[in-house]
């Protein structure tokens, strides 16, 4: 996309106007629709359109959420990679519910999804983790993630101590560090309108095949 496309998209969805939703039959699937949304999210020139928030809830009955990076997506679901030792980690694994948020301003779209968690393979996750700039992996190593900070060069600490152990031949992966792949169930898709008058499709996995219907905003 243009410059000029992009100001004439900003200027567009100023006035209030919107795009419309793509042609939606029985026959399609969310993840199709999904598809379409994220190119166009790519295509928009949205600053990290795979930023997405993932809310889990632990045994306390506490939500919590925080922003990560969707890395790949498919039929079987939506993957990310975080510290298994994390707060996120620890409640995803004590309540395998999971709701994900994706929020494209600038196309006045948003995308809700719902469903469990399960962890991505060892080869997986090694994969990824071996794709990372030299960099992260190194930090992933050194970084105790959503522990309390002994002091304030802690990490910095770590860092160098970690940088200095893998200077030379490959990163290993971390058993600790890994990827969560989220099994939606319910898939929703928000487009703004006019006059708040938005449009809301729900597709719903029903024994195993995905029914929509559509929502008062």
């Amino acid at each position: 996309m243009t410059l000029f496309e992009k100001l004439r998209c900003l200027f567009t969805f100023g006035q209030g106007v919107a795009l419309p939703l793509p042609k939606i039959s029985a026959n399609t699937s969310p993840l199709e629709l999904f598809e379409h949304w994220f190119e166009d999210a790519n295509k928009s020139g949205i600053l990290l359109p795979e930023s997405m928030s993932v809310s889990s809830c632990g045994n306390d009955g506490q939500p919590s959420s925080r922003m990560v990076l969707l890395k790949s997506y498919d039929d079987a679901g939506f993957v990310f990679y975080t510290n298994y030792a994390s707060r996120k980690s620890q409640e995803l694994q004590d309540n395998s519910k999971v709701a994900l948020l994706f929020h494209w301003n600038v196309l006045q779209r948003q995308v809700r999804i719902e469903g469990t968690v399960e962890k991505v393979s060892a080869q997986e996750s090694a994969n990824y983790f071996h794709s990372r700039d030299r960099g992260s992996q190194v930090g992933a190593w050194a970084s105790k993630q959503s522990q309390k900070l002994e002091h304030d060069n802690e990490l910095s600490e770590r860092m160098a101590h970690f940088s200095e152990k893998f200077a030379t031949g490959e990163v290993p992966h971390p058993e600790f560090w890994g990827g969560w792949r989220v099994k939606p169930h319910y898939i929703e898709f928000w487009q703004g309108r006019a006059n708040r008058l938005h449009d809301r499709v729900c597709f719903q996995l029903v024994d195993g095949n995905w029914q929509q219907h559509k929502l008062h905003p």
